[in-house]
């Protein structure tokens, strides 16, 4: 059977000052109604029901998952006490998931995507089902590119050999990039081989197991008693495991090394909703190209700016360009919409100071 594991455990410091460490922003309707976790659930929920989706998030946010996701088996949900990167979830996820069901293959999908066309999402997502149920196979999902951005990893494709599966397109991997400068952005993207990494796998939970045994040993041990004893006593077991394991990715640790590992071209509208530019982006805009989620503005002469308000004061702009404003109340957020990244360095800097207001 199929299986879905969703990576919610981020603190979401981007999208402070709305994204808090007490709820970080896949527990916030960022887009639409819903929130991001919803939405991902909502999702994926086509294909694979609720009794066979695993949230893996912060033990801090269990109780969050439980209440935005009421209808998901409470065994699904594995808080971890100390984060340590993607290799361990997956690791964790693939044990359990192999206990209950050998055969059983696993999709791996962060919480806190935006992809606007759901349908070719699923159709995708079940073409690379079927070719990582097709053998010893490890599949991931690339973005093709549409500007040289240097906030993505890259994946380089092998277009030789490339073979046709569920109507799309399977390569080999040739091999995994960091997020590059702008120069070299570029470059990948005159290649023409080149796509963004969405950090979204496919495999069967047999296959990934192997590949820990062969390049994460240890770490596969550990995973392995996990699940053996999760049922014993679950917190248990989970703070032995996430204590004890080394924090690696699971780019680094497994797919840059593993030998059969193959990537799907996709275009569905994904935005890995990184920073407030990428809610700039998605949402609807006036003519000077400005974005007005408040309840009382007043702009003068402002061209593609971003405003959100939680209050009803009056926000009023005069004469800026590209400058995004957010208001929750407690704490206003001034910045360039091009460098929306960097208010990560304001969360670093609160925390340090132990300011409340982080929190």
């Amino acid at each position: 059977m199929r299986y879905a594991v969703i990576m919610a455990g981020g603190t979401g410091t981007r999208f402070w000052p709305k994204s808090r460490v007490a709820k970080p922003k896949q527990f916030l309707n960022l887009i639409g109604d819903k929130t991001m976790l919803q939405t991902t659930v909502e999702r994926v929920r086509a294909v694979i029901p609720e009794d066979r989706i695993l949230i893996i998030t912060n033990a801090d946010y269990v109780s969050l998952v439980k209440e935005q996701l009421p209808n998901l088996p409470e065994e699904n949900i594995i808080g971890e006490p100390v984060g340590r990167n993607t290799a361990p979830v997956v690791a964790a996820a693939a044990a359990i998931i192999n206990s209950r069901d050998p055969k059983g293959s696993m999709a791996v999908l962060p919480s806190d995507h935006y992809i606007r066309d759901e349908k070719t999402f699923l159709s995708v997502l079940n073409a690379a089902f079927e070719k990582a149920e097709s053998g010893h196979n490890l599949v991931t999902i690339g973005i093709r590119p549409n500007r040289p951005e240097t906030g993505y990893g890259y994946i380089q494709r092998l277009e030789e050999g490339s073979v046709e599966l569920a109507g799309h397109t399977v390569s080999e991997v040739k091999t995994f990039a960091e997020k590059p400068n702008l120069e070299t952005a570029i470059r990948f993207i005159e290649a023409g081989d080149f796509l963004w990494n969405s950090g979204m796998f496919v495999w069967s939970s047999t296959v990934i197991l192997k590949e820990f045994e062969k390049h994460l040993p240890q770490m596969y041990g550990q995973a392995v008693e996990l699940a053996g004893t999760l049922k014993a006593d679950s917190n248990r077991a989970i703070e032995l495991f996430y204590n004890s394991v080394e924090s690696v990715s699971i780019d680094y640790g497994i797919m840059e090394k593993a030998e059969t590992v193959h990537v799907i071209p996709a275009e569905f509208g994904w935005n890995d909703v990184g920073s407030w530019m990428a809610i700039y982006e998605l949402e609807e805009k006036t003519e000077q190209g400005n974005v007005l989620s408040a309840r009382n503005t007043s702009l003068a002469d402002c061209e593609n700016c971003y405003v959100y308000s939680e209050t009803d004061k009056l926000i009023a702009l005069v004469g800026l360009q590209g400058v995004g404003v957010i208001d929750t109340g407690d704490a206003l957020l001034v910045c360039r919409m091009d460098r929306s990244q960097e208010v990560k360095k304001i969360v670093e800097d609160l925390d340090k100071s132990g300011r409340d207001i982080f929190r």
